[in-house]
């Protein structure tokens, strides 16, 4: 932890881009207590990708939390390349991220920082390459954060995201070669969120046309299966004509297996 203040008190200024997960809640918070409202502000990115509550999350939490946040509304849908949906998806939308946060930070003399770990770095995340050509730091990889140290920190800390499951944007349900569209990230936004209403806290919505193929993690397979009426009823009321619900369990990234860094040309930081 000593360290990973000392990077943050070098940067000076920051701008967070603040999407309310585990890893960017802790930096946020770090970089609030470090560096103070004045020199620490957190920027959430609003798109049809963003969960409607994690959105509404983030705006609670910089409440609790007394950040200095404001919501900015990125248009990656209107980029060609995103909507496209290759395994290169997450490059224009960090390209987008960066192209609206990084005029903030530049009016404010701060740098952008990103709550990128350590493990991420194992994933096929061109998005990551994409924050660095355009100057974003991770300080969470510079001093060496993983998953686990980031959760164990934020606890000590209080923090009540330490344990807050994975929510990658929308965009990740909806496999390789099928077009983004605002139409279809509302469908899984609105099945997923039916789902946390019943209980599921950890749960993926995979889009299939007019298949849903439902990820909760394996603890929960035999809730959902007791539970199958309730999802079936919420699912389809989402949208969705044919639900089924996979059998392994949820796997993080899981759309992203087979994918390599030589199919991307992406580097290690991918």
């Amino acid at each position: 932890m000593t360290q990973l203040v000392a990077i943050i008190d070098d940067l000076g200024p920051v701008v967070t881009a603040f999407s309310g997960g585990a890893d960017s809640a802790f930096v946020a918070a770090v970089a609030h207590e470090v560096l103070g409202p004045k020199r620490a502000h957190a920027v959430t990115a609003v798109s049809p990708s963003l969960a409607g509550d994690e959105e509404a999350d983030c705006r609670q939490l910089a409440t609790e939390w007394n950040l200095r946040w404001t919501p900015v509304d990125t248009a990656e849908m209107e980029r060609a390349a995103y909507r496209a949906n290759d395994i290169d998806r997450c490059y224009h939308c960090k390209a987008e991220l960066m192209d609206v946060v990084g005029p903030i930070a530049d009016n404010e003399g701060a740098t952008v920082i990103l709550g990128v770990n350590v493990d991420d770095l194992a994933d096929h995340r061109p998005g990551q390459r994409a924050a660095l050509e355009r100057g974003a730091v991770f300080p969470l990889v510079q001093a060496g954060f993983t998953k686990d140290d980031v959760r164990l920190v934020s606890q000590a800390m209080g923090l009540r995201t330490w344990d807050k499951p994975a929510a990658a944007c929308l965009a990740s349900r909806v496999p390789y070669g099928t077009s983004v569209s605002v139409e279809i990230l509302s469908r899984v936004d609105r099945a997923e969120a039916a789902l946390h209403g019943l209980g599921f806290r950890q749960v993926r919505v995979r889009h299939y046309g007019e298949t849903a193929r439902i990820e909760v993690v394996e603890s929960d397979l035999e809730n959902a299966i007791s539970q199958r009426t309730f999802i079936i009823e919420a699912v389809k009321a989402a949208g969705y004509q044919y639900v089924t619900l996979d059998l392994e369990g949820f796997r993080s990234g899981n759309l992203n297996i087979g994918v390599t860094e030589s199919s991307s040309g992406a580097s290690s930081h991918s």
